[in-house]
């Protein structure tokens, strides 16, 4: 069934006046919530990538409100979209995707650790200074390079792999895992965005392959033997620390390539196996056209992917103020423009000055991200979660991934709604049942008709 219902007891006054953390579901679906003493937006599930860059960037206006609200509270309250202070504290910027349960895990080891060491490359939000607590001066492409220290285990907050092995699945843990990624950067360009996500997510699918079409899977497997990298740990820092991307790193096959040439592969591999199955589609041919566009600017001069890599606009800012100012990559002018790249202060941000300017590529409308601060995607279970607390928010007591808890008067009792299919409760399922009802209690009604 594609819900499953359940009552639990009303909580006790005394359970009511016990101390919880700050946590909120939104009207979009996401949550809001306080995580190791810092604020965390978690974005709702969404279908594709340019989703993900619409609800990526609404988080950054939920964020600009929470400062005006502090503001207007007398409190002087600055976020960043970042992932270190540059004297070792370093914050995820974490993706989640849902994938078959039925995958052997070793394919996602074998095919996605050299991806994921080579991707900074095009999604880099860049940062000054060398080593966890910079101990050395220079520019690198990764905020995350120099904190991942393994190539696979379970911790996020220390020995940070490559690939990490959390499965909390949110979902029927029968049928699927949640890939847990941790070695990504905070991105505010649309471009870098949309390739973290875009690409990783298209090399899930070939892997998943290995179940639908295993005679492919073992054509891709065997082309992408020759990306896989010797040493993927070392090699991820090595290219981070090398923005003008010349740096070769040692392959298992025993040659050497850049970063450039293993993403090349990978986008080779992807072409060829998309043009022999069906769920080839214009979304997906968008993606490998952006994919190879970038990679072609990178290669012929990496200046002309300023507008759409992030790392790039900052390394040529940075690099043009150094040069201007007589500085070396030590120069606290350095860093401090460096954090002020990723304010969320519109007055204050650099890459709003520059957005103002016309030099950052937007792939999604300002409308678009607006509303999407409003409504959860359509195409997700996110819509019945956020379209709840839109349109009876007095009736929801608790939300989650997997699960919505009502408060339905005259009842003894709470109702639980499990959601453990994340591709079921869209707009196109309940939306004209959500939308019409005139009470919750009418909507539950017609969904227990379905």
């Amino acid at each position: 069934p594609r819900f499953q219902y359940s009552h639990l007891p009303r909580p006790s006054e005394a359970e009511k006046r016990l101390p919880r953390a700050p946590h909120t579901v939104l009207r979009n679906g996401a949550r809001l919530y306080v995580d190791h003493a810092h604020p965390e937006y978690s974005s709702p599930e969404v279908a594709h990538a340019r989703e993900a860059v619409i609800w990526d960037r609404a988080g950054e206006l939920v964020a600009r409100e929470a400062i005006e609200l502090s503001r207007q509270a007398g409190m002087n309250i600055v976020l960043y979209k970042n992932n270190t202070d540059g004297k070792g504290a370093a914050y995820g910027t974490h993706e989640n995707y849902l994938m078959s349960r039925s995958v052997d895990f070793d394919h996602v080891v074998r095919l996605l650790t050299p991806l994921l060491s080579t991707r900074p490359i095009v999604c880099g939000s860049g940062r000054c200074g060398i080593g966890q607590k910079s101990h050395a001066p220079g520019f690198q492409i990764s905020q995350r390079a120099d904190f991942i220290e393994e190539e696979v285990g379970i911790e996020t907050t220390f020995d940070r792999p490559i690939i990490n092995t959390r499965d909390e699945a949110h979902a029927n843990e029968a049928l699927y895992r949640r890939l847990h990624v941790i070695n990504g950067d905070a991105n505010q360009f649309d471009v870098s965005n949309y390739l973290k996500t875009g690409t990783l997510a298209l090399v899930l699918r070939l892997i998943e392959l290995s179940i639908d079409e295993p005679t492919l899977f073992a054509e891709i497997d065997q082309e992408l033997a020759h990306a896989r990298i010797a040493e993927p740990v070392k090699a991820n820092q090595v290219i981070s620390h090398d923005p003008h991307l010349h740096a070769t790193v040692h392959m298992e096959d025993g040659t050497e390539q850049t970063a450039l040439d293993i993403q090349y592969r990978y986008l080779d591999a992807v072409r060829q196996a998309y043009e022999k199955v069906s769920d080839r589609n214009h979304a997906t041919q968008d993606l490998i056209d952006t994919w190879q566009q970038v990679l072609d600017m990178l290669r012929t001069d990496i200046w002309q992917a300023a507008s759409s890599v992030e790392w790039v606009a900052k390394f040529h800012l940075l690099e043009s103020l150094r040069i201007r100012s007589h500085l070396d990559w030590g120069s606290d002018k350095l860093r401090a423009f460096d954090y002020q790249w990723h304010d969320m202060r519109p007055e204050r941000s650099i890459v709003a000055r520059l957005e103002r300017s016309g030099a950052v590529r937007r792939l999604v409308s300002e409308e678009d991200v607006r509303r999407a601060v409003m409504y959860a995607p359509d195409t997700t279970r996110a819509y019945m979660r956020g379209g709840m607390i839109r349109r009876f928010p007095q009736s929801v007591s608790a939300a989650g991934w997997e699960a919505l808890t009502l408060d339905i008067p005259d009842q003894p009792d709470l109702l639980r709604i499990e959601m453990m299919y994340p591709d079921h409760a869209t707009r196109e399922e309940i939306g004209s049942i959500l939308e019409q009802a005139e009470t919750v209690e009418d909507f539950l009604c017609e969904l227990k008709n379905l």
